[in-house]
């Protein structure tokens, strides 16, 4: 997906940080928790509609990039979400979370506080390490 093509509001609120197999991964710039978001290679708006090949391909980087969290980061629990009901084009949400996040127990929508953004040495790293680890590209 070509980066004009990601919705505006997504390209407000996050980093693009490259492209996966099945799409554009993106990581939200508030840095409170790491909050990233897969944009399919799709006009489809939900993820059920998918053909079966793209929705096993859409996993499989949804799943990458929770590994990535869990192992990379450190973060014990994965929040996984596909809403699109503010922005309408698919886009798959994969939010690190541990107990006693700044939003814990709940949910990030509407209770994740303004945090810190990305300082651009964090945000160099860990594009390295996506690219050495699950194949990120430009």
């Amino acid at each position: 997906m070509k980066t004009e093509q990601v919705h505006p509001q997504l390209k407000a609120d996050c980093h693009l940080l490259g492209t996966l197999a099945s799409g554009t991964l993106l990581l939200n710039r508030n840095a409170t928790l790491p909050w990233f978001i897969l944009v399919p290679d799709t006009d489809r708006e939900d993820f059920l509609d998918l053909p079966a090949d793209f929705r096993e391909r859409v996993s499989t980087d949804c799943a990458v990039v929770s590994d990535f969290i869990k192992q990379q980061l450190g973060y014990p629990k994965v929040n996984f979400a596909g809403l699109g009901n503010v922005v309408p084009q698919m886009h798959m949400h994969i939010i690190g979370r541990r107990k006693g996040d700044r939003c814990w127990p709940q949910p990030v929508w509407g209770n994740l506080p303004e945090g810190e953004c990305y300082e651009h040495a964090v945000l160099a790293k860990w594009i390295l390490q996506l690219r050495q680890r699950i194949g990120l590209s430009d």
